[in-house]
């Protein structure tokens, strides 16, 4: 392990202190495991969402009418939008 200091706020300390408390586990590794968490996060491709799938499959809500006459053209709308 690489040792590193950082400098928190007297709040952040006191919370961070009580959450591992509340765990049982020390305060550094309450750190690593909130660093780990994130590391783990950004490493990810972000999801589509379930409800996009959903509604493009027919299940679900989707207020539309004439989903049967523009399924193609929802269905792009749908995925470009969830890819930006």
């Amino acid at each position: 392990m690489q040792r590193t200091q950082i400098y928190l706020y007297p709040e952040q300390h006191r919370a961070l202190l009580n959450e591992a408390a509340k765990r049982g586990i020390s305060l550094a590794e309450l750190v690593r495991q909130i660093v780990e968490e994130h590391l783990n996060r950004q490493a990810k491709l972000p999801e589509t969402p379930k409800e996009v799938f959903l509604r493009i499959v027919g299940i679900g809500a989707s207020g539309r009418t004439d989903i049967s006459e523009r399924h193609d053209h929802y269905l792009a709308e749908a995925l470009s939008n969830d890819n930006g």
